[in-house]
């Protein structure tokens, strides 16, 4: 009958869809070994040979689609397609790694005996087990399917047989192998770059071979030569980038000059560090016979230069951003562009991109125009000089500049209404021998001279942004580069604000008024020693700025549309919104939008690139100066805390060491994330972000760019004070608020 018939059917699939999911399983819980079909039948318990059958061909199946592969006479094993999930290695620790799933997904938990040869930054296939790492989801590497690189930088220790390099990078966890046929002539401590020629496994170490010798180890070049090397960037341009810069003719054509607006004649100067060579922009004053004043940002003409579908371009995009180390720059264009072509120097007639605009005293916008613009800048002012005329009232342009920063100000102020955060972290320089030796760590200090540079840059950037977005009405808009910036993730700031709470500090984070309530608190804490502590968790929780086409705000300067377009000599986005603008202004079509997402891409993880770098060099620096530095107690804060230590910033000098919970000996020290602190699981004793400390330099490692520090014995005094306060009262002093905490104190 047809229902008896339909029910035997629905047995059937039901029966084989239970074994498929059985024969699956078999294969993801044991990556890499190989079965024959008896043995999977007798794990998945099949004894019919109708069943068994069925079976076979969904083996046969499997094997066709690439899930499995055969690889013995009749042996099956899992291929990395079968129940796995991809995803990149972030080898945390020498005992564990996270594969990094994406935004959306959670991380997956791998020991390190479940690697393989997988190594940090590989992509790998994993399968995962069905146990759980506290909140992980537990597996492992199961296929390496990309190498994240296959060049390390290292120092090497050369024996009679053999040769080890110890790796530079801290996530890599194993010393490479080197037979004696490929030391290539290095020494022991020898800085050197290897090639990694076989991958090992878990209990054996990768083989390479030495391709380059940077030089002894401690030394300078060899040191800034391994960071180059670590992060990939170039040592040099290749021969055709520098065959095109040099065949660029120098002059300026009267034909050129017709197609511009001509400010030759316009008092212009520039603004910039001391020791700048590349000028990407000028400032141009005219005071106009209503009473306003039109003020002209004028930027570096690159695009005119570098062509399309050149090397000299190829090059700009490979590299998407100058990188700029502690003794040196890596440009983004040869030297004959950089600092020559482009440079806008002094007493020179330069090609120029400019965003002009005319201001009434309170800075609001009467008129505005963008095009291209010839120059000739009449004072090159390097920040030191133009911040003693701003504050003598006396020198060159001492007018011009004055009026400019009262229009700065009237500037920033209204940033500031509408909802942008003030962030001033602190940065710091070096002051360097011949040698290139730290001889003194130096704060930055910001003043009017670079926030006014700074408003009319920002300025143009925004303006820009908004005047491509409002050529069109509609959905369908142009395409352009943006520079964007999301609004924080919740949870980071109500994390925050709770943190900030310890030390008094209120936080409201209300959507509306997040932006009024940072600014507030980082004007409470201003040279208060939690300061560089809270300005660096208030950027931790916000979300990081990027480059898309998508036309989105940028949240910490509290624009609807923002771009880079000021900075091309030292920016590749800066070109795209260069040639992008132009071609729009001339009347063409909109430009290929996956093209240009593409490249904001790249562009994107090139500059995460060179901030890596650069702090990289700040670190080794900052190393090397503790390592000469006076042997003494240094007052310090706690500027991190993980589950393998505490870490300080030294007051005195702006680094950062660590204390590691393993040289803690009064007690053992657990790390509490929720709270930002580490705790004595016995005395209740409790080390928290921003808490000052005292601290020796127990030991350094410049190749690891590490400080390690210990406790000073008077701090260590102070530590053996046992802690009167209970876990429950110190849970209610963050949560509850003074007023309410003291009601139910009272109660």
């Amino acid at each position: 009958m047809p229902k008896e018939k339909n029910t035997n059917k629905k047995k059937g699939n039901t029966f084989l869809e239970k074994a498929k999911q059985i024969v699956t399983q078999i294969f993801s819980d044991n990556p890499g070994k190989a079965y024959t079909i008896k043995q999977i039948a007798k794990k998945a318990q099949i004894k019919k040979k109708e069943d068994l059958k069925l079976i076979t061909h969904y083996i046969f199946d499997l094997e066709q689609q690439g899930s499995i592969r055969e690889i013995s006479d009749g042996k099956y094993a899992a291929s990395r397609t079968l129940n796995t999930v991809t995803g990149v290695v972030d080898h945390v620790s020498s005992r564990f790694a996270y594969v990094r799933m994406g935004a959306e997904a959670q991380d997956i938990f791998i020991k390190a005996k479940d690697l393989g040869s997988a190594v940090d930054g590989d992509t790998v296939a994993i399968s995962v087990y069905k146990t759980r790492h506290g909140e992980h989801p537990e597996g492992k590497v199961v296929e390496v399917i990309q190498r994240g690189r296959n060049k390390y930088v290292g120092r090497i220790e050369v024996s009679k047989n053999y040769a080890f390099v110890v790796p530079d990078y801290r996530k890599m966890h194993q010393d490479f192998f080197v037979y004696p046929e490929n030391i290539n002539s290095a020494k022991t401590n020898d800085k050197v770059i290897v090639e990694i020629v076989n991958w090992g496994g878990a209990e054996k170490s990768p083989e390479a071979k030495v391709v380059e010798i940077l030089g002894k180890a401690g030394e300078n070049e060899a040191e800034i030569h391994s960071i180059m090397a670590e992060f990939g960037l170039p040592f040099q341009f290749p021969e055709q980038v520098l065959n095109e810069s040099k065949k660029i003719e120098e002059g300026i054509t009267a034909e050129e000059i017709k197609k511009r607006w001509d400010f030759r004649k316009v008092t212009t100067f520039t603004i910039d560090p001391e020791d700048a060579k590349d000028f990407d922009d000028a400032l141009s004053y005219r005071e106009l016979p209503s009473g306003n004043i039109e003020v002209g940002v004028h930027i570096a003409d690159v695009t005119h230069y570098v062509k399309e579908n050149t090397a000299l371009e190829e090059e700009a995009f490979e590299r998407a951003t100058s990188v700029y180390l502690v003794d040196r720059t890596i440009p983004m264009l040869p030297e004959k562009l950089s600092n020559e072509l482009c440079s806008l120097r002094p007493n020179e007639d330069k090609l120029t991109f400019a965003a002009v605009f005319e201001l009434d005293d309170q800075a609001k916008i009467i008129k505005e125009w963008f095009g291209r613009t010839i120059i000739h800048s009449d004072k090159r002012f390097s920040y030191e000089e133009a911040q003693t005329v701003l504050e003598t009232g006396e020198g060159p342009h001492n007018k011009e500049l004055k009026k400019l920063n009262q229009l700065a100000y009237a500037l920033k102020k209204d940033r500031f209404k509408k909802g942008a955060v003030n962030f001033e972290t602190t940065e710091v320089k070096f002051k360097l021998d011949a040698n290139g030796k730290p001889l003194a760590v130096i704060p930055k200090v910001r003043k009017d001279a670079h926030k006014l540079i700074e408003e009319f840059m920002l300025l143009a950037n925004k303006r820009v942004a908004t005047y491509i977005y409002n050529m069109k009405k509609g959905e369908q808009k142009n395409t352009f580069v943006y520079r964007t910036h999301d609004n924080p993730d919740p949870q980071k700031v109500q994390d925050f604000a709770l943190f900030a709470k310890q030390f008094g500090h209120t936080l409201a984070i209300e959507d509306k008024s997040i932006s009024k309530s940072l600014n507030s608190l980082m004007e409470e804490i201003e040279g208060k020693p939690e300061q560089n502590v809270l300005q660096s968790l208030a950027v931790r929780a916000m979300a990081k700025a990027k480059y898309t086409t998508e036309a989105k705000g940028h949240f910490g300067l509290a624009f609807d549309h923002y771009s880079h377009f000021t900075s091309p000599i030292r920016r590749y986005p800066d070109m795209m919104a260069h040639r992008l603008l132009q071609h729009y202004i001339d009347g063409k079509a909109s430009a290929d939008k996956a093209v240009y997402e593409k490249k904001c891409i790249h562009s994107s993880e090139r500059e995460k690139r060179a901030a890596d770098a650069e702090r990289a060099s700040i670190k080794y620096k900052q190393v090397e100066f503790m390592a000469a530095a006076e042997k003494k107690d240094y007052d310090g804060i706690i500027s991190g805390v993980t589950e393998w230590g505490i870490f300080v910033e030294i007051i005195e000098t702006k680094c950062e060491g660590m204390i590691r919970l393993a040289d803690l000996d009064d007690d053992y020290y657990e790390f509490d994330e929720r709270n930002y602190c580490v705790r004595g699981k016995r005395n209740g004793k409790k080390f928290t972000l921003g808490d000052t400390v005292k601290v020796n330099v127990k030991k350094t490692d410049i190749d690891k760019r590490l400080i390690d520090l210990v406790f000073a014995e008077e701090q260590k005094q102070i530590n053996r004070k046992p802690n009167t306060k209970t876990y429950k009262e110190e849970e209610d002093d963050l949560y509850f608020p003074d007023s309410l905490h003291s009601k139910k104190k009272k109660k």
